[in-house]
């Protein structure tokens, strides 16, 4: 039948579209809603269609078996009144429309068939629509605890590097430290040995001068 075929068609591209949209899982789901949503109107629509031809199925066998009932009502009449040549006319009606019934009924049997499969469809299709959307807030909620988990994941990676370029700083640190100690150390060995004699004769050289100070100040004294 086509309308089942559309159907499954139309449930296929559902999921590939999910399928193809899953990057986006938030995004996913509301396209998800709207396309099956959208898809409900054209089963419905569908539906709809085929329980009226099983109505029209239905009708058409009762005024069938109807109209038999009516035949046999007025041979049974047409005997009562002693006339079997319109009896025979009522009851060869009634054998025609009897060959019809079979079909009929066959028909019917098929658009009842027919109406039931698309009436568990569309049921089916609103209950998982129904279910989609009772469960899209807590997908959502999910994903919004996963985005923030993933934005702490990156802090913390960001500390960690923080703290690698801390300790590298520490160790050039460490390094410059002992760079300027053998820097320090080359320049005292430059320097060469201290020489004592130089500052012992600067001493009595200071000593000298103020015992000539002194025996000059002594002299004026004198003469005074």
């Amino acid at each position: 039948m086509a309308i089942l075929t559309r159907f499954r068609d139309i449930m296929t591209s559902n999921i590939n579209a999910l399928l193809d949209k899953v990057e986006d899982p938030e995004k996913m789901i509301e396209q998800c809603l709207r396309n099956l949503n959208s898809d409900l109107g054209k089963v419905k629509a569908e539906t709809a269609a085929i329980i009226a031809e099983e109505y029209r199925a239905k009708r058409a066998l009762d005024e069938l078996i109807e109209e038999m009932s009516k035949m046999q009502n007025y041979a049974v009449r047409a005997l009562e009144e002693n006339n079997e040549k319109d009896a025979r006319k009522f009851l060869e009606r009634k054998s025609t429309l009897a060959a019809k019934e079979a079909g009929l009924k066959e028909a019917y049997e098929l658009a009842a068939s027919n109406a039931g499969k698309m009436r568990e469809m569309h049921d089916k299709l609103v209950t998982d629509i129904r279910e989609l959307e009772s469960r899209k807030d807590m997908i959502k909620g999910k994903l919004a605890v996963a985005k923030t988990q993933e934005r702490i994941n990156r802090i913390s990676s960001s500390v960690n590097s923080a703290n690698n370029s801390l300790s590298a700083f520490d160790r050039m640190e460490e390094k410059a430290n002992l760079a300027l100690d053998k820097a320090n150390a080359m320049a005292d060995l430059n320097a060469g040995p201290k020489d004592d004699i130089k500052d012992l004769e600067a001493k009595y050289d200071n000593t000298t001068n103020i015992d000539s100070e002194l025996e000059a100040l002594k002299a004026s004294l004198k003469n005074k």
